[in-house]
């Protein structure tokens, strides 16, 4: 096990730096205007003393980021999601991650109006993901079911539904459908939709009595889609422009929680599965309308997707300035890279009846027979050696160690991304809806 210095004594000449350098760029933006009215040159002053810390940041954990997880995490031997990771790096090593206080002070603040502490949160999950013990201990303990599915589990296995607030859990025949039913919002995404999808999709996972997994979106009240089922409309950007889209809680949660979960299912301590780490099974995805921005992504982990005929896919993330998830690391695995560099690059936008949506979907059907389309992926699914080749075709394909060094970019990337004028601007913009 490696041996874990005090804060105070790790790094000598950097961790001084660091605490020093941090204490100065909160004291001076805490004395400025909100980063939205100030003057040009306050911008500069505040940018000048943030990337300094930052700097530093960066330096320490290239030296020392083994040996601050190894400190939170006792040796490896205690798992933490990532919010309880980046609350305990904060307490144990003050100036390397903002504090709570920090982050309350802003939550609730538009986009524009906050400081950027999440990019710190994203250096330091970023060297975490960077380092293959540590990186894969966070990917096991993110595999881990959540407490709150584990609570919900009886309740599913007893009666074969739950109702979640944003996602409609129900068994029928062996099959968990998973239904999105934000139906105000045309299944936008916000922290509240990734919470529960985690908890379905555990659930469906756990429950010895399902097969195979079905994903559809529900029927919505949106004035403009009134009565009409719709899979998923990407990244809330009401929430975003509203400050409520954070790194940690939305953008890797969501990738290193459910959609990895939905690849290679939850890690348990069974020892009845000691031939297998995790239990999973596989997913059929079905595509009413459209599947815009973290709907496309979704679409990238199924292994039966059905489409209507009216449907398209698409993958805004040139409009909206953000990384698509892992969209990147997935979609040329599919399509070969000439159309992901259309899609993700510029905007191409792909109907179910073009000859190339076959490369992201398996079956197009008129609207009206989604549902027996649905029937015949959960039959063909639900053969026993599915499971264990589709494992092995995930490994294959996407195997952890590449994973894990894309997450690890991801990280840093993404918290940079989410402070861009441009997404700050675009995100004011579109405050009113979502894409």
């Amino acid at each position: 096990m490696t041996t874990v210095l005090p804060a105070r004594d790790a790094a000598p000449g950097v961790w001084p730096a660091l605490t020093e350098a941090a204490e100065r760029a909160e004291e001076l933006t805490a004395s400025l205007p909100r980063p939205s009215t100030r003057s040009p040159e306050q911008r500069a002053a505040a940018d000048t003393a943030k990337n300094t810390a930052r700097s530093l940041r960066v330096r320490f954990l290239d030296a020392h980021a083994d040996a601050v997880y190894d400190r939170l995490t006792d040796g490896l031997v205690t798992g933490l999601r990532l919010d309880e990771l980046v609350r305990a790096a904060a307490s144990a090593f003050p100036g390397l991650l903002p504090t709570d206080a920090q982050l309350a002070a802003e939550r609730g603040r538009p986009q524009s109006d906050k400081e950027g502490h999440e990019i710190d949160q994203g250096i330091f999950l970023s060297a975490v993901l960077r380092s293959p013990s540590a990186g894969r201990h966070l990917l096991d303990t993110m595999l881990r079911p959540t407490p709150r599915a584990q609570r919900l589990l009886p309740e599913f296995t007893r009666t074969g539904v739950v109702e979640t607030g944003s996602v409609r859990l129900e068994r029928r025949s062996g099959a968990a459908y998973l239904t999105m039913c934000r139906d105000d919002c045309l299944n936008a995404e916000d922290e509240r939709q990734v919470d529960d999808m985690e908890t379905a999709v555990d659930l469906a996972l756990l429950d010895p009595a399902v097969r195979v997994g079905v994903l559809r979106g529900g029927e919505m009240s949106h004035p403009r889609y009134r009565g009409k089922r719709v899979f998923s409309a990407g990244i809330n950007l009401k929430s975003l422009h509203a400050g409520n889209i954070s790194l940690v809680g939305f953008l890797l949660r969501r990738e290193l929680g459910y959609i990895h979960k939905l690849v290679r299912g939850v890690l348990t301590d069974n020892d009845e599965s000691w031939h297998t780490r995790t239990i999973d099974k596989p997913w059929v995805a079905a595509v009413d309308s459209f599947a815009i921005g973290g709907g496309a992504q979704l679409l990238l982990v199924f292994d039966h997707v059905v489409a209507a005929s009216d449907a398209f896919i698409s993958l805004p993330a040139a409009r909206e300035g953000i990384v698509p998830g892992a969209a990147n690391f997935r979609l040329g695995r599919s399509t070969g890279p000439r159309i992901s560099r259309q899609v993700i690059l510029q905007g191409r936008r792909i109907w179910a009846t073009e000859p190339d949506a076959r490369l992201l979907v398996d079956e197009v059907v008129e609207p009206g027979e989604l549902d027996a389309a649905v029937a015949r992926g959960v039959e063909r699914l639900a053969a026993p050696a599915v499971g264990v080749n589709r494992r092995m075709l995930n490994l294959a394909e996407e195997p952890p160690e590449e994973f894990r060094r894309y997450m690890a970019e991801f990280a840093l990337q993404q918290a940079l991304r989410l402070y861009g004028e441009d997404v700050i601007d675009k995100a004011g913009r579109f405050g009113g809806g979502s894409s």
